[in-house]
């Protein structure tokens, strides 16, 4: 279940994207990837449904803030009960010590949703996301340790349709965690960029108004 291939560093500021399953024949999948090195040292998969996984991502983002003295930042693909388990994490995050994402609104100006824990996968979101991923790939941008991750990036295919989708009886689980990564990767604010009190305050705001000062509903 837990693939780690490095230790974190002082000031390593860390993202997560996780995909989530019910369990069954689904993976659920978190990929810890460094904005400092950028690269994966850890990843999460197993075929355990993220109810059963949520208290260990959980412990693992306190760890990481106890070594980095830097919250990492979070965020569940919002299908199959992400939704509400980003909500359990919220509450189980206590002593603050993490962050949930806010997605950004997409294709959208007036978007009445604005405040939406977690990410979004969809038609609009998709295409993006992944193509986003590829260039990264190609580029060499991101170092890759686990050794599923790399053979899922092979067996990622354009299906007939044009959709890019896992080869039939592949997973692609490891390939969504990492392209959520990748997306809160260019959308967090670096730690030395001069946006980023307004971001945290921003941020600590709306962890208020979702779950209360205390952190509880």
């Amino acid at each position: 279940m837990l693939n780690r291939f490095r230790q974190f560093e002082k000031s390593e500021q860390v993202v997560v994207g996780v995909d989530t399953s019910a369990g069954g024949g689904d993976y659920t999948t978190a990929q810890f990837l460094s904005r400092w090195k950028i690269d994966v040292p850890l990843v999460i998969h197993t075929n355990q449904s993220i109810t059963a996984v949520t208290p260990i991502i959980h412990q693992e983002l306190e760890k990481i803030y106890e070594t980095t003295g830097v919250q990492p930042v979070v965020a569940y693909e919002r299908n199959n009960g992400g939704v509400f388990e980003m909500e359990r994490l919220g509450i189980l995050n206590r002593n603050g010590k993490y962050k949930l994402f806010i997605m950004p609104s997409y294709g959208s100006t007036n978007n009445s949703d604005s405040t939406k824990i977690g990410w979004d996968t969809n038609t609009a979101t998709r295409p993006k996301m992944l193509q986003d991923l590829k260039e990264s790939i190609d580029k060499q941008l991101i170092t890759l340790y686990h050794k599923p991750t790399i053979n899922e990036l092979f067996t990622f295919i354009v299906s007939k349709s044009g959709k890019p989708e896992a080869e039939k009886n592949s997973h692609d689980d490891l390939i969504m965690a990492l392209a959520i990564a990748w997306q809160l990767y260019q959308a967090i604010p670096k730690q030395n960029n001069f946006n980023l009190a307004e971001w945290e305050l921003q941020e600590e705001n709306e962890d208020k108004r979702l779950f209360g000062e205390d952190g509880l509903y």
